[in-house]
């Protein structure tokens, strides 16, 4: 099965680290990332969207990042 998270942050270095974790545990990236301007907190928020394929049925309970 193919799993999907769409991973986000705050633009700083935290957010390269949890791209970069997802990519070392087997993850691969999905279209491009996105940007947007969080106006209530004044700051530029990231995200990505990453799959991977995983053997088994998909569940709701599933864990995707412990994946």
């Amino acid at each position: 099965m193919k799993l999907y998270r769409f991973l986000s942050d705050d633009d700083t270095s935290a957010f390269c680290h949890k791209v970069s974790l997802a990519l070392s545990k087997g993850w691969e990236l999905q279209g491009s990332p996105t940007y947007a301007f969080d106006s209530l907190r004044g700051v530029m928020r990231c995200g990505q969207a990453v799959t991977k394929e995983v053997p088994g049925d998909y569940h709701p309970d599933l864990k995707l990042g412990e994946q």
